[in-house]
C-alpha cells in the first residue's frame, strides 16, 4: 500500500471515531473514555508515520512552499498532541464541558485532514512519484505494526 493510501484509510478511522464520540451523551461515561483512548492510540501511531517517513521526505525533496506546508502540518499536529487532547483527557467524560472539546478537537483534525488530502498529498505525489511513494508506505506499515505492539506492551 502506498504511503498516501495508508494514511487516508488511517484519515477515515479517526474521523469515523470522532463522529461515533461526538454523537455520544454525557450518560455514555464508559463509551466515551473508551473512544478517547482509541483516538488518542490512532493518533499518535498516525502522527508519527507522517512527522517521521512523509514529512521530511516532502520537505527534503520540495522547495519553500512544501517547507511551510510541512511546518504547517508539524503545528497543527502540535496543537491537537499538546493542547487539545490532554485537556481532553483530564476533563470528566459525563460533562458538557467534554462535549465542547470534543467538538474543538473534531473540528482541528477534520481541518487538518481537509488540507494534507487537499494540499498535501497531491503535492507528495508530484513531488515523490509512485515508486516512492510505495516504498514510505512499506516503511509506514513496519512502523505502524511496531508502535501498535509497543501500545499494546505498555
Amino acid at each position: 500500500m502506498n504511503a498516501i493510501d495508508l494514511l487516508i484509510q488511517d484519515h477515515k478511522l479517526v474521523k469515523k471515531l470522532l463522529e461515533e464520540l461526538s454523537t455520544t451523551t454525557e450518560r455514555a461515561v464508559k463509551k466515551r473514555a473508551e473512544l478517547l483512548r482509541r483516538i488518542e492510540q490512532e493518533l499518535q501511531i498516525h502522527t508519527a508515520l507522517e512527522e517521521e517517513i512523509l514529512y521530511p521526505a516532502i520537505k527534503q525533496a520540495g522547495g519553500k512552499e512544501e517547507a511551510k506546508m510541512y511546518y504547517e502540518a508539524k503545528e497543527e499536529h502540535r496543537t491537537v498532541d499538546a493542547l487539545v487532547l490532554p485537556d481532553l483527557l483530564h476533563t470528566e467524560t459525563g460533562t458538557v464541558e467534554f462535549s465542547g472539546r470534543v467538538k474543538v478537537m473534531k473540528e482541528l483534525l477534520e481541518h487538518h485532514i481537509e488540507e494534507e488530502e487537499g494540499e498535501l498529498f497531491p503535492t507528495a505525489k508530484k513531488l515523490l512519484g509512485k515508486d516512492t511513494l510505495e516504498e514510505l508506505g512499506q516503511a509506514m506499515e513496519m512502523q505502524k505494526k511496531m508502535l501498535k505492539g509497543e501500545q499494546r506492551a505498555a
